[in-house]
């Protein structure tokens, strides 16, 4: 709600492109608070979101099948933060990959996927979401929903030339927010 009151009140006071500048800042904090509280206030991840609660629910069931999932997010921080509380509640190596990882870093993160290594990759959308072959997942979770296109091409690093066994993928939406207003205009559009 405090986010809700800032973003009118910046938008009341705003004209012309700043006016859209301060109502997509709010949507995006909005988004980043649909995933968890601590995205905004830097608390700790335990607690306060059903959507990482579940999140880790499922993994659990993707780790006990020995199967490997990408994970998907537009938030570089929240990835960060993520790889850490994942990897600490799993018990098992949780690899990232972001915008500002060098060419050989993502090589190397994507061999040890790919190997076998680490059952788990987090990816921001925009340094992932295009160019990668990752047919050792056999799951797709989308944190954050916003551009179904730029989504597709994410979900396809696993859908790739040489996958032999079926993908699930997952969108996490936070019910009773704008996520949900936002899945259904998404499909919306996709019908048109």
């Amino acid at each position: 709600e405090a986010i809700v009151q800032e973003t009118l009140e910046r938008a009341s006071q705003a004209g012309g492109i700043q006016r859209h500048g301060a109502v997509l800042a709010g949507l995006t904090r909005l988004k980043q608070v649909c995933n968890h509280p601590a995205a905004v206030t830097d608390g700790p991840l335990v607690g306060k979101s059903g959507k990482i609660d579940r999140l880790v629910e499922l993994l659990q069931e993707v780790l006990e099948a020995g199967e490997q999932a990408l994970l998907f997010t537009q938030f570089a921080r929240s990835g960060s933060r993520l790889q850490a509380y994942l990897a600490d509640k799993l018990g098992c190596a949780v690899l990232f990959l972001h915008g500002g990882t060098p060419q050989p870093e993502r090589e190397r993160l994507i061999a040890r996927f790919q190997g076998g290594e680490a059952p788990l990759f987090i990816l921001s959308l925009k340094a992932g979401g295009l160019g990668l072959n990752l047919t050792a997942a056999t799951h797709v979770f989308h944190v954050d929903r916003w551009n179904p296109a730029v989504e597709d091409q994410a979900t396809d690093r696993a859908y790739r030339i040489g996958q032999a066994r079926r993908v699930l993928v997952h969108r996490l939406i936070t019910a009773g927010t704008l996520e949900e207003r936002i899945d259904r205009l998404l499909a919306e559009k996709r019908a048109l």
